[in-house]
């Protein structure tokens, strides 16, 4: 990296992202790929299945046993797709991590590597994705439904004399629960934001990495959320601008308006709309990841003087990361107990002096 690191507006975070996309696009799109490609990969067999269940599979079976296999069909892709897509999902967003911190320095880097830097630590990044799904989601969607269920029950016992006024506090409980879902929902996303580049850079335990997330995004949620939001609406518009695209040119397709293609162009158009998301999504997905590295280099030069210590660790003035500094350490005398604050490899092994350069004290040893 040419420039040296200084805190960052928002504006300055973003036409860096840019910058960094663009210099390596194959990398970061390739990576961003993968674990897209697995989910369409997972939609396209579901979609195989669903249509020959359609076609000739629920015509040849009783209907007991129908909604058995269908059952049975459901609960094996909630065990096979559900993992795989939390894995790949957790894989590339170490992979993404690590090429944009190598990218930020300036250091070259390529698909593979990336990857195989995140197949290292493999089950820690998998087990910080599956935590964060846990805090961000799944644990207040449970609440909600919890609640939803015994507001209702409770009205429940309780219409007759609440009369028609129990459909409404249903309804109110229902809607006020969802908002305050939805907004803790998207709090814990800004708080856990800066978790994966801390697990990736500092080779933190997931856990760790949450806790320090909390503190890296003191003072900045508010951009990070702006952040998330631009990336929904930019998202957004190419989807609906690529799809609209797609389906006016199908549509001038000669004779697909007949009668004998509606089926056909319904499910075109179905197949165009998901491809289309999928394609937008491979292609966004780079600029959060690479932004929120950003943000969290940029919170810890604002916080932590990070700045102050790359330098000194490219002028030769301080270790560099991951290794320590060889600090002289007191070795007793002979005959004396050690000091109970020395480590206790300076106890067991002191460092050998060489006589030969010790100064001459005109006293025979």
């Amino acid at each position: 990296m040419n420039e040296p690191l200084h805190p960052s507006s928002l504006g300055e975070i973003l036409d860096r992202t840019a910058q960094l996309y663009r210099s390596r696009f194959l990398v970061f799109l390739g990576i961003s790929l993968i674990p897209t490609g697995v989910v369409v990969a997972l939609a396209c067999v579901v979609g195989l299945v669903v249509a020959w269940w359609s076609a000739a599979g629920a015509g040849s079976v009783a209907r007991e046993t129908g909604f058995a296999l269908v059952g049975l069909f459901g609960i094996g892709v909630a065990l096979v797709a559900l993992p795989t897509f939390l894995a790949a999902s957790a894989l590339a967003a170490a992979a993404m991590n690590h090429a944009v911190s190598r990218v930020y320095f300036g250091e070259s880097t390529t698909i593979r590597d990336a990857y195989k830097s995140g197949w290292r630590r493999g089950w820690r990044y998998i087990g910080l994705y599956l935590l964060e799904a846990l805090l961000v989601w799944a644990a207040p969607a449970a609440v909600w439904f919890a609640l939803v269920f015994l507001s209702a029950m409770g009205v429940a016992l309780a219409k007759g004399a609440l009369g028609t006024a129990a459909d409404l506090f249903v309804g109110l409980i229902f809607f006020l629960s969802f908002v305050a879902v939805i907004g803790y929902a998207i709090w814990m996303l800004i708080e856990f934001s800066l978790a994966f580049p801390i697990c990736v850079v500092e080779e933190m335990r997931a856990w760790a990495s949450l806790k320090r997330s909390f503190f890296l995004c003191k003072g900045t949620r508010g951009r990070i959320f702006l952040l998330g939001l631009l990336v929904a609406v930019l998202g957004s518009l190419l989807s609906m601008g690529l799809a609209l695209l797609l389906i006016i040119l199908v549509s001038l397709i000669p004779g697909i308006g007949s009668p004998q293609h509606v089926q056909a162009l319904g499910v075109a158009t179905i197949l165009i709309m998901y491809g289309s998301g999928f394609a937008v999504q491979a292609l966004i997905r780079p600029v959060y990841g690479i932004a929120l590295v950003l943000f969290y280099y940029d919170q810890r030069i604002r916080l932590e003087g990070y700045d102050i210590e790359w330098m000194m660790q490219q002028a030769g003035l301080a270790p560099p990361p991951g290794t320590t500094a060889q600090v002289p350490v007191a070795v007793p005398e002979a005959g004396r107990e050690p000091l109970p604050w020395l480590p206790v490899a300076s106890r067991l092994t002191p460092a050998p002096e060489d006589k030969a350069d010790s100064p001459k004290t005109g006293v025979e040893e």
